[in-house]
């Protein structure tokens, strides 16, 4: 076989293998094409047209191009049914509430009354119990000393103790006897004289009377202890009421007697 023969039956071999793959293609296409709806082509040919078949039809067309392989991508022809893709909201969780806000301005105003109170009662208390607190001219008033061996047999010293009058009284034995022989049931606020004295010889009362608050004058009135100017109540040497308007004893303060020495408060 000459040259020319030969290169003719290579053609024809290539023509024909060429012309047997379209045939395979287009019946693969038509098989395709009995189970699928009409697919269009989403990109255009080389023409500038879109390459289509339709389900079932026995005719393909191909558009190509002799030298240039171009991919076709298919979209199928069906959309999605509403409610088949659902996007989670998170809408509840990025959105400002109006309650938080109100929320937080309530609890910092709770907190901040708070700390206000707190600090007001704080102060209070402090400034109370300094005022209550006693001052060192106060304390140093609160207990007075008195020595014993100054004052004579039957005479009564005026002490000033907290601002008020204190008599202490050197009693004598006359005075006890007097003041231990008195019947109780007589008297307006019964009380025995041992239970006023710590020594029978010295007797230590607030020198103010308990009707009104005046003063008594020493050694005077009918039972020779005090009287009251102001409404003439009587006390005798155990500072007892004894008659009068008063309703009270005169009162004992707490003393000490340690020797010679005396310490009042």
């Amino acid at each position: 076989m000459s040259f020319t023969g030969k290169i003719a039956a290579s053609a024809a071999a290539s023509t024909t293998r060429f012309t047997t793959g379209l045939s395979r293609a287009a019946v693969k296409a038509n098989a395709a094409a009995s189970v699928a709806p009409t697919i269009k082509s989403k990109q255009p040919s080389s023409c500038g047209k879109s390459t289509a078949y339709t389900a079932g039809s026995s005719t393909t067309n191909f558009t190509t191009s002799p030298s240039v392989f171009k991919q076709q991508r298919f979209m199928s022809g069906f959309a999605a049914g509403p409610g088949t893709e659902k996007i989670p909201s998170f809408a509840d969780y990025t959105k400002e509430r109006s309650g938080d806000s109100s929320r937080a301005f309530t609890y910092f105003m709770l907190g901040a009354s708070g700390a206000v109170l707190t600090s007001a009662a704080q102060s209070s208390v402090h400034g109370f119990l300094t005022n209550m607190a006693a001052s060192a001219d106060v304390l140093a008033m609160a207990k007075t000393e008195v020595d014993l061996s100054t004052i004579p047999v039957g005479k009564t010293v005026t002490i000033k103790w907290r601002g008020k009058p204190v008599f202490v009284k050197h009693r004598t034995q006359e005075e006890i006897d007097d003041a231990s022989s008195v019947n109780l049931k007589s008297l307006p606020d019964p009380q025995d004289d041992a239970s006023r004295v710590q020594m029978p010889e010295w007797l230590v009362v607030v020198g103010i009377c308990t009707h009104l608050g005046c003063v008594p004058t020493t050694d005077s009135g009918d039972y020779g202890g005090w009287y009251c100017p102001c409404h003439g109540s009587h006390y005798d040497v155990s500072g007892r009421i004894r008659k009068g308007p008063a309703p009270l004893n005169m009162e004992i303060p707490d003393y000490t007697i340690e020797g010679e020495k005396m310490t009042i408060g």
